[in-house]
């Protein structure tokens, strides 16, 4: 079992920053990977960023260049750095962790963030 607590939410003004942090506790062994989704209000939930164990990084079309994911293995934390943001980028955001083995992923709570325009 892996339980993520996410943090880091709120809300902003367009073209301004946040950092998303996503603090991982449990089974950190079985983890190959985590990423952050997003959903806004009647859409579905999609792909942000993700991180490989190995370092590996992967972006959603609609982040890329503008966010950064990250993690530091000492604090079993990721992290997700937003700059430029965008009125659409306005979603819950949630943390992921992808097993090694098996299909059963953990999820965070969710952390809302809000741009305004």
């Amino acid at each position: 079992q892996v339980q993520l607590v996410e943090s880091g939410g709120g809300l902003v003004q367009a073209g301004g920053s946040l950092r998303l942090s996503c603090a991982a506790s449990g089974s950190i062994f079985s983890i190959a990977a985590m990423g952050w989704y997003r959903q806004a209000p009647g859409e579905q939930r999609e792909l942000v960023a993700s991180i490989m164990r190995g370092g590996t990084t992967n972006y959603g079309d609609s982040v890329k260049g503008r966010f950064t994911i990250s993690d530091d293995n000492a604090k079993n934390t990721v992290y997700l750095q937003m700059n430029s943001l965008k009125p659409e980028d306005t979603a819950v955001y949630y943390c992921a962790a992808v097993p090694f083995r098996g299909s059963d992923w953990s999820w965070g709570q969710g952390t809302r963030v809000t741009v305004s325009s």
